[in-house]
C-alpha cells in the first residue's frame, strides 16, 4: 500500500504533467496557426502581386511576424497592412517588406544596411538571406528592442547601431545594397557614397507625396526608377534639421 507522502508526489507529478503537456499543446497549436497565417500571407499578398523571388519568399515565410508586433496586435499580424508599433512608429505591410526586399536583389554573400530598424522585422527578413546585415535605429528604446528580440531569436549576423541613419555606417562601407525604411526628402549623398559599385538601394522618398525608388550605381553614376507611390514615416536626424 503507497503511503500518504508518495501519493502527494505521485499526484503533484501527474499535475505538472499535465500542466506541462497543456502548455505544450497550446504553445504548439499556436505556432501551427500562425503558420498557416504566414503561408496564406505569402501566397494571397505577396506571390498574387508577383513577387517571385525564392530567396525572399523563403523568408517571408519563415520569420514570425507576430512576434515583432505589440502583443495587442498579433492577432492582425498577418493581415494585409501597416501596424503602428512603440514610439509612434510603424511595421510596413507585408507586401512592401517583399517589394523591397526582392527589388534589392539579395544574396547569401551579400553586405546590407538597413537604415530604420524600427520593430526589427526587416533586419530578420535580410538576416534569413544574407550573411551580413547592419541596421540603424535612431530611436533608442526601440533599438533596443529590437536587438534584444533579434537577439533572443539567434540573428547572430545583424550588427546594430543606434544613431542617425542619414549619416549611414562608413566604417562597415562599402555595400552591395541598402534599404531605407523611412522617408527623407532627398537621397542621403553619405548613403550614395557607401554603396558599392553595381550596389543597389530601395528607399522612399518625398514628404506628404513620397515615392519608392530604385537606385543602382553603375561605372560611379546613380541612376533612378521610380517603382510605387508608398507612404512611410519620415526619416529623422540632425543632418535633416539645417
Amino acid at each position: 500500500m503507497m503511503n500518504t507522502s508518495r501519493c502527494i508526489l505521485f499526484g503533484a507529478a501527474a499535475f505538472l504533467l499535465f500542466v506541462f503537456s497543456a502548455v505544450y499543446v497550446f504553445s504548439d497549436g499556436e505556432e501551427s496557426k500562425y503558420k498557416l497565417l504566414r503561408e496564406s500571407m505569402v501566397k494571397n499578398q505577396i506571390e498574387a502581386r508577383g513577387v517571385k523571388n525564392e530567396l525572399v519568399l523563403h523568408a517571408m515565410r519563415t520569420v514570425k511576424r507576430h512576434l515583432f508586433v505589440p502583443a495587442k496586435s498579433r492577432e492582425y499580424a498577418y493581415r494585409d497592412s501597416a501596424l503602428p508599433i512603440a514610439e509612434n512608429q510603424t511595421i510596413s505591410q507585408p507586401y512592401i517588406v517583399a517589394l523591397m526586399t526582392e527589388l534589392l536583389q539579395p544574396k547569401p554573400e551579400h553586405s546590407i544596411l538597413e537604415i530604420g530598424t524600427g520593430s526589427g522585422y526587416q533586419a530578420a527578413v535580410l538576416a534569413e538571406i544574407c550573411e551580413n546585415v547592419y541596421t540603424i535605429e535612431i530611436v533608442e528604446p526601440l533599438a533596443k528592442q529590437a536587438k534584444s528580440l533579434l537577439t533572443s531569436l539567434w540573428y547572430q549576423t545583424i550588427q546594430f547601431k543606434t544613431g542617425d541613419g542619414y549619416q549611414g555606417w562608413e566604417e562597415h562601407a562599402p555595400f552591395d545594397g541598402i534599404m531605407v525604411t523611412a522617408a527623407p526628402k532627398q537621397i542621403p549623398q553619405p548613403l550614395v557614397e557607401q554603396l558599392k559599385e553595381g550596389g543597389r538601394m530601395v528607399i522612399p522618398v518625398g514628404d506628404q507625396n513620397q515615392t519608392l525608388m530604385l537606385l543602382t550605381k553603375k561605372d560611379g553614376v546613380l541612376h533612378k526608377k521610380e517603382i510605387i507611390p508608398v507612404r512611410f514615416v519620415p526619416m529623422t536626424g540632425e543632418t535633416l534639421k539645417k
